[in-house]
C-alpha cells in the first residue's frame, strides 16, 4: 500500500511539474478567465495530494516542515480567491438581472455597471493570475521534497477525511506541532544535566493549550513520559512557589512506573513569572526531576521566550484565507459549498467579519449549519453586520477584536432590537467543572429569554483536548431605559 501511494504521489508530481513549467513559459499570454479559473481548481488539488500526504508523516525535519507551512499557506490563499472569485461572478449575474428588469430609462447606469463589472473582473483575474503563479512555482519547489516525504515513517493513525473530522481535529498547526513533538521527543546526551524548557507563546484565544494538549495526546509522548503533569501560575503565591512547586513534583514522582522515570510539566503562565522566582523554580525542578524531564511554558507575554533552553514556538492568529477554509469546513462539512453559492458568500462575509475568532466563530459555524435555510442566514449575517458597524462607530473597535482581547464588548439581540447584552468577562474551565446552561447563541439568534442582573452563559464547548469550555459574563441592558436615564442626567 505505502509503494503505490509513492507510486501515485510520484506520477502527481510529473504530471504537475510538467504542466507548471508549460503554464509558467506561457503566462505572458492572455489567458480566459475560466482557464486560469480550471488551473488554479486543479493546482489546489495537487497542493492538497502533497499536504496530506505529509501530514500522515512523521517528519522531524525543520526546513521541510517550513516549506510545507509555505505552500499549505499558498494553497490557502487560493482557495480564498478562488472562492472570492466565484461569488463575485455570482453576485455581478444577479445584479445584472435586476437591471435587466428595469426601464430602458436606465441604459445610462447598465453602461456603467458594464464598465464596472469588467474593472472588477480584471482585478480578479489579476489575483488568480497571482495565485496561481505563486502556487505553480511552490510546487515546483517542493518536487524534490515530496520524494524526501516518502522516507519518514507514517503516523499510528491517520484520519481519512480531514474534512469530515475536522470538528474534531485541530486546524492547522501542523508545523508549530511538530516543532514541539521534536522538542519532546529529542533525547539529550547522558552527560548533558540541563532541564530544557519550551516556551510556547501568543495572543489570548489564539490555541496554545490545544496546541500543546494535541501533542501531549500524541502515543509516541505518551510512551516516552512516564507522568504529564499540567499546572497554572495561579497555583504559586510567590513566596511559596518553590515549596509547592517540590512538594507537586515530588507527589507525582512516587507514581513514576518506569525505571526512566522522565516527567513532562506543562506550566500555563498568568502574565510575567518574575526572574528571581523562576530561577527558584528552574533550580527546584532541576533537583527534584529524573533526568530527561522537560518543561512547557504556555504564556501570552514574549518576555516568556527568554526563560526557554531553546527558541520558543509562537503562535499567531489565523490569516483570513486560512480563517476561511476552516470556518468554510466547519459549515459545509462534506458538502460543496459551489452547490450554494449564496450560501457561501454569506458564509465568506461572517468569517470576514469574525477576523479570525476561533470558538466564536466555530459557534456560528455550528449554528448556521444547523439551520441550513437561506432566509435564516440571511437573517443572521443582516444582524452581525449592522451590529459589528454599530461596535465600531460607538467605540472605535471590531466587535471580534474586542472580544478576542477579553475586553468588555456589547452584542444585540436579533429578536429584540432595544436590547442589548454586554459581555463583561470571558473565561474557561475544564470539562468536569459545572458550566451555565444558557446558551449564548440562543440569547443572540434565538428566542431564549435572559435572566435579569449579571448571569453566565456558555459560549463553546471545545470537542478536541484539552476539552475546555467556555462562558462570559453577562449583563442584558435595555437601550430605551438606558437612553432615558441619560437625557434625565
Amino acid at each position: 500500500m505505502s509503494s503505490l501511494m509513492e507510486n501515485f504521489l510520484s506520477a502527481v508530481l510529473g504530471e504537475l511539474a510538467s504542466r507548471s513549467i508549460n503554464f509558467l513559459i506561457n503566462k505572458s499570454s492572455k489567458p480566459k478567465v475560466l482557464d486560469v479559473q480550471t488551473s488554479l481548481q486543479r493546482t489546489l488539488l495537487q497542493a492538497n495530494i502533497i499536504i496530506n500526504e505529509a501530514i500522515g508523516r512523521q517528519i522531524t525535519n525543520q526546513a521541510i516542515l517550513q516549506q510545507l507551512d509555505m505552500l499549505r499557506d499558498a494553497m490557502y490563499q487560493g482557495c480564498y480567491i478562488l472562492d472570492t472569485f466565484r461569488y463575485q461572478c455570482h453576485d455581478e449575474e444577479n445584479e445584472k438581472d435586476q437591471v435587466v428588469t428595469h426601464s430602458f430609462s436606465l441604459s445610462k447606469v447598465n453602461s456603467l455597471k458594464g464598465i464596472y463589472f469588467s474593472n472588477r473582473r480584471t482585478h480578479v483575474l489579476e489575483q488568480l493570475k497571482d495565485a496561481l503563479d505563486n502556487l505553480s512555482s511552490m510546487i515546483l519547489d517542493v518536487k524534490e521534497l515530496a520524494v524526501f516525504l516518502t522516507g519518514y515513517p507514517r503516523l499510528y493513525r491517520q484520519p481519512y477525511s480531514m474534512h469530515l473530522l475536522l470538528s474534531k481535529c485541530m486546524f492547522g498547526r501542523q508545523m508549530e506541532a511538530q516543532l514541539v513533538l521534536n522538542f519532546l521527543l529529542h533525547r539529550q546526551p547522558s552527560v548533558a544535566e540541563e532541564l530544557e524548557v519550551l516556551p510556547v507563546i501568543g495572543p489570548s484565544k489564539v490555541g496554545k493549550s490545544t496546541l500543546v494538549a494535541h501533542v501531549c495526546n500524541d502515543e509516541r509522548v505518551r510512551d516516552h513520559f512516564s507522568e504529564i503533569v499540567f499546572v497554572s501560575s495561579y497555583d504559586f503565591k510567590d513566596e511559596e512557589l518553590t515549596c509547592i512547586w517540590e512538594r507537586r513534583v515530588k507527589k507525582y514522582q512516587k507514581s513514576l512506573l518506569n525505571k526512566d522515570g522522565r516527567m513532562l510539566v506543562v506550566v500555563d503562565v498568568a502574565g510575567d513569572i518574575n526572574e528571581g522566582e523562576w530561577k527558584r523554580l528552574y533550580a527546584a525542578s532541576k533537583q527534584s526531576m529524573p533526568t530527561g524531564s522537560k518543561i512547557i511554558m504556555i504564556s501570552q507575554s514574549d518576555k516568556i521566550a527568554k526563560l526557554g533552553t531553546t527558541r520558543a514556538v509562537t503562535l499567531k492568529y489565523l490569516s483570513e484565507e486560512e480563517y476561511w477554509y476552516f470556518f468554510k469546513t466547519l459549515v459545509f462539512g462534506s458538502n460543496d459549498p459551489m452547490m450554494q453559492l449564496r450560501m457561501s458568500d454569506l458564509a465568506m462575509e461572517t468569517a470576514i467579519m469574525l477576523k479570525g475568532c476561533l470558538f466564536y466563530g466555530a459557534n456560528i459555524a455550528y449554528m448556521l449549519r444547523d439551520n441550513f435555510d437561506i432566509h435564516f442566514w440571511c437573517k443572521v449575517v443582516s444582524f452581525f453586520r449592522e451590529l459589528n458597524k454599530w461596535h465600531v462607530s460607538k467605540f472605535g473597535e471590531y466587535l471580534a477584536d474586542v472580544l478576542r482581547q477579553n475586553k468588555p464588548a456589547h452584542l444585540g439581540r436579533m429578536v429584540r432590537s432595544n436590547e442589548m447584552i454586554v459581555v463583561y468577562h470571558q473565561y474557561e474551565c475544564s470539562s468536569q467543572e459545572e458550566v451555565p446552561k444558557i446558551a449564548l447563541s440562543s440569547m443572540m439568534y434565538g428566542s431564549v429569554k435572559p435572566p435579569s442582573g449579571r448571569f453566565e452563559a456558555l459560549v463553546w464547548r471545545s470537542p478536541i483536548p484539552p476539552y475546555y469550555n467556555y462562558f462570559c459574563n453577562y449583563e442584558v441592558r435595555d437601550l430605551k431605559t438606558t437612553g432615558a436615564k441619560r437625557k434625565r442626567s
